[in-house]
């Protein structure tokens, strides 16, 4: 029996617990007359903390680069308790994209390549139709050829992320820490992070997905149709 693939993640509330809240919380309540710098760094990180908790407990289900993003907030709340200054945050930052980026290559030979998780997945494709249509037409080589092809463009895009990662916090963060005014620029680069570094990651992570998709139409004989895993039919 085909087991059911895991619910989809809640986007929304996803960009609400690791973006918007931590900014809100780091910009407007931090000051004196709120929840003070330590409080308003804790709290901030609290949201991501409690949504991947939270998200975890609903589908059951977390992967190399989730783990790396839990560790990274329990190491900013950490560096903010210690009242480290920027320089860590960024070290911090970039070490995150660069750790995932080695993972990636070096997972190439492993059993289990890191980007199959990523692009290669069963909430995205019919992985149970496609290996079996690989096989048939004897194209396993092909894919393995082209998932090698897709780790090479995610490892740069996260090679480039870290960098980016590292001159961004060097260039927002410049007050001292636990103060009121570090946190608005932890905040600020929160968002900005996003913006100038996350959709153009996503960009290049959907230009992956998208050519290993085409290839697999070519190598299987299927159509994309059938290649996505779509929704089972509600009764």
């Amino acid at each position: 029996m085909k087991s059911a693939a895991p619910k989809p993640e809640n986007l929304l509330l996803n960009l609400a617990c690791n973006v918007g809240a931590p900014f809100a919380v780091l910009t407007w309540l931090s000051g004196a007359h709120g929840l003070g710098p330590k409080g308003g760094l804790l709290v901030a990180l609290a949201f991501p903390v409690a949504y991947g908790v939270h998200d975890f407990g609903k589908r059951r289900r977390t992967n190399f680069v989730s783990v790396l993003g839990f560790v990274s907030v329990l190491i900013s709340g950490g560096f903010g308790l210690l009242k480290l200054d920027g320089f860590w945050f960024a070290v911090k930052d970039a070490a995150i994209p660069a750790a995932i980026g080695l993972a990636v290559l070096a997972s190439m030979r492993a059993k289990t390549p890191l980007v199959r998780e990523m692009l290669f997945n069963p909430q995205v494709i019919d992985v149970g139709r496609v290996d079996a249509a690989l096989e048939v037409r004897g194209t396993r080589a092909g894919f393995e050829r082209k998932l090698r092809e897709a780790s090479w463009l995610l490892a740069a895009a996260f090679g480039a992320s870290a960098v980016l990662n590292f001159w961004l916090a060097r260039h927002i963060l410049k007050s001292p820490p636990a103060t009121e005014a570090f946190n608005q620029e932890l905040g600020r680069m929160h968002w900005v992070s996003m913006l100038v570094i996350g959709v153009p990651s996503m960009a290049v992570m959907l230009l992956a997905l998208w050519r290993l998709l085409e290839s697999l139409k070519v190598l299987t004989g299927l159509t994309l149709d059938e290649i996505l895993n779509a929704e089972p039919a509600k009764k």
